[in-house]
């Protein structure tokens, strides 16, 4: 494994700290306790995808291949489905600008990971990129359909409905 494996997967760290810092923002900022255990969820979720990668990057640092394809026999943390109903209406704006800011965040690193993929000639790097890359795919395709469904309700509340 080379340098510049090392610095995406070091990257890739850094966005899930990123987007852990991001939601317990969100979660301070939560009006009620369900809304506030929601975004604690989505940070503990970035958390747990960054301790993933910190031990993988720790397995791998040394340049030993049989290491790096050995790392895929532990489990990685899926993506689990979100319980969006804990975040409550009450606090649409909030909420449609944590996912809006969410979407943005997912796009950003599919695109990154897909770069990194591009450019490896690494087999197992590519299957470390293309794990992420489907990370951040279901969570793209939660965080959509959330942003839409407060889009939705945001509009309501301004009188914009049914136009």
């Amino acid at each position: 494994m080379n340098a510049k494996e090392l610095d995406i997967i070091k990257q890739a760290i850094l966005n899930e700290i990123e987007g852990y810092e991001f939601y317990r923002m969100a979660a301070r900022q939560a009006e009620s306790k369900e809304s506030e255990e929601a975004f604690n969820e989505l940070a503990n979720e970035e958390l747990k995808h960054a301790g993933y990668l910190r031990e993988l990057f720790n397995q791998i640092k040394d340049g030993k291949e049989d290491d790096f394809a050995l790392s895929f026999l532990s489990a990685a943390p899926s993506p689990k489905i979100f319980e969006w109903e804990k975040i409550g209406h009450q606090q649409t704006g909030l909420a449609l600008s944590v996912f809006g800011i969410g979407v943005q965040m997912e796009k950003a690193s599919i695109d990154f990971y897909e770069q990194a993929k591009q450019g490896t000639q690494y087999e197992n790097a590519r299957k470390l990129y293309e794990m992420l890359i489907y990370w951040e795919k279901v969570h793209l395709q939660q965080f959509n359909a959330q942003y839409n469904r407060y889009k939705e309700d945001w509009w309501n509340d301004q009188g914009f409905a049914p136009y």
